[in-house]
């Protein structure tokens, strides 16, 4: 009886317990709904489930068509099944063609890419030619200045850390699958269900103004660099914009990148060669070196310009998804983020600060202008070279988003699709391609200020890509796993990159207006 008694004691206090227990989660799961977190729900682990069920029988079946591969047709079935290749979204749901990586294990098709050759990839867009304007940056910022190229390192080593974070989903097995592809597949997850492409266009557009500040910067800084190589010429920065994009005309006939990626190597290390000439002629004159000019204080009012400058030195983050869906070994990439982005803030610190203590006061927005006429004319030629060799990477890849986005969405583009049957590009849309080359002269002739235009880029879209975004997404797509330092740092980096995007723009704008206001060529 007693036994009796105690049996349904238990069964109602456990039945209570769990009442109460489904109560606060659910009203803990509607504050976070409320808030737009994903919480865990028994409908989203039913998904998984489902998702993994799926997915044991999909590998199954591709393990046994491979075992019956030695029979006629079976190679061929599988091959069919492997280019079928799905994965899954959050609820289970949705299926799209893909490849999906489990902890970095299924082959692909496509070529892949070793760890040093993903660094090489990364130190070639953190490393580049707009190093030319870090010593500029000294210039209005100081020892603080030098202590944000190292801050920004960090942080964009964070967050394309947490960006690529945003690409995987843990399974019931704790295993993290890979259910996305680029940056615009995590904005669209963000903003699902209520706007499902809304995310996706925001990436888009940031990525286009990125993509195409960088082409007008290209044309700019060879403009600067020719008239300060032959100041005897009269030729105005403007005329030396003209030739340069006349030069640049045959982009718009590129069907791939095949014939360009041939010299990429050889300008880094034209670059690199450059780098260690202007290091040496500082080093060459340390015994002048200004210490007393490095200031403590920062200039308010230009600051914020060099900001931008410093955060558009560092932007990866577009191509990261896609570099580390091709590596070889995925688990690698944080490691590869790592020493990619301390050599880069070593580099990119001496750099700032030495040719800042050769030429204190007198440093200009890019570098090398204030190299004697002897050295600056041979580094200066190659340096155009290398920037009208540059030029293509930035422009190809503006063309693609712009052509997916408005001629070959699927039968959902606002245009007609710019190929033919063949493949063959139409006459119209290599108009386009090439009006795209003139605006970017037209810009490069009535904004001829490449410090500004840096710093603007990188306060508009360089803080939004790297900064605002991957912890915004970061928060939303991973709320569930992340500890409490996570949340800090993601709200962190949220709101001080806020603050240094809006006042680094507004400064920007204004340094434009005072520049033209008054005709400030430098």
């Amino acid at each position: 009886m007693a036994h009796l008694i105690r049996h349904k004691l238990t069964n109602k206090l456990t039945n209570a317990a769990n009442t109460v227990s489904n109560k606060s989660q659910a009203k803990v799961s509607g504050v976070f709904a409320r808030l737009g977190f994903q919480t865990a729900t028994d409908e989203e682990g039913v998904g998984f489930v489902e998702c993994d069920d799926l997915d044991y029988d999909y590998r199954h079946g591709m393990q046994m068509d491979v075992l019956q591969g030695e029979e006629e047709g079976g190679r061929a079935e599988g091959e069919g099944e492997l280019d079928g290749d799905s994965h899954y979204q959050r609820d289970g749901t949705d299926r799209r063609p893909s490849s999906m990586k489990t902890g970095g294990s299924l082959d692909e098709d496509k070529p892949q890419i070793t760890t040093w050759e993903a660094g090489w990839n990364v130190t070639n867009a953190i490393q580049g030619m707009f190093v030319l304007g870090l010593p500029y940056a000294i210039l209005h910022g100081g020892y603080l200045g030098l202590f944000l190229i190292i801050f920004a390192a960090v942080v964009c080593c964070y967050t394309g850390k947490i960006l690529i974070a945003c690409l995987y989903e843990e399974n019931e097995d704790g295993i993290k699958v890979r259910v996305r592809d680029t940056y615009t597949d995590i904005a669209n997850a963000c903003c699902a269900p209520r706007f499902p492409a809304l995310g996706g266009h925001v990436v888009n557009v940031a990525q286009i103004i990125e993509l195409v500040m960088t082409c007008i910067l290209y044309v700019v800084v060879s403009g600067n660099l020719m008239v300060n190589s032959f100041p005897g010429f009269p030729v105005s920065q403007k005329a030396w914009s003209v030739v340069a994009t006349v030069a640049l005309l045959p982009c718009a006939f590129l069907k791939n990148l095949k014939a360009v990626s041939k010299f990429s190597l050889l300008c880094t290390m034209a670059h690199f060669v450059i780098n260690v000439l202007v290091i040496a002629y500082c080093l060459s004159r340390a015994r002048d070196w200004a210490w007393d000019k490095v200031k403590f204080y920062i200039d308010v009012k230009k600051f914020p310009i060099s900001i931008g400058i410093i955060v558009f030195s560092y932007t990866s983050q577009i191509f990261l998804p896609s570099l580390e869906g091709n590596m070889q070994k995925p688990s690698e990439f944080h490691c590869m983020m790592e020493w990619t982005h301390i050599s880069a803030c070593v580099l990119k610190g001496l750099f700032a600060l030495v040719a800042y203590l050769t030429w204190a006061d007198a440093t200009k927005e890019v570098i090398t202008d204030n190299l004697p006429s002897t050295i600056r004319a041979v580094v200066n030629l190659f340096l155009v070279a290398k920037a009208l060799l540059s030029y293509p990477l930035p422009f190809f890849a503006a063309v693609e988003v712009l052509e997916k986005s408005f001629f070959q969405d699927g039968g959902r583009a606002m245009f007609p699709d710019c190929y033919g049957p063949g493949g063959q590009l139409k006459s119209w849309g290599l108009g386009l391609r090439i009006a795209l080359v003139v605006f970017t002269l037209l810009m490069a002739v009535f904004v001829p200020h490449f410090a500004l235009l840096m710093g603007l880029t990188g306060s508009l879209t360089g803080a939004g890509l790297c900064f605002l975004l991957p912890s915004l997404f970061h928060l939303k797509l991973q709320w569930r796993n992340l500890l409490w330092h996570h949340v800090f740092f993601d709200v962190a980096i949220f709101v001080i990159g806020g603050i240094c995007a809006i006042s680094g723009f507004i400064h920007s704008v204004e340094g434009l207006i005072e520049a033209y206001r008054y005709n400030i060529h430098d």
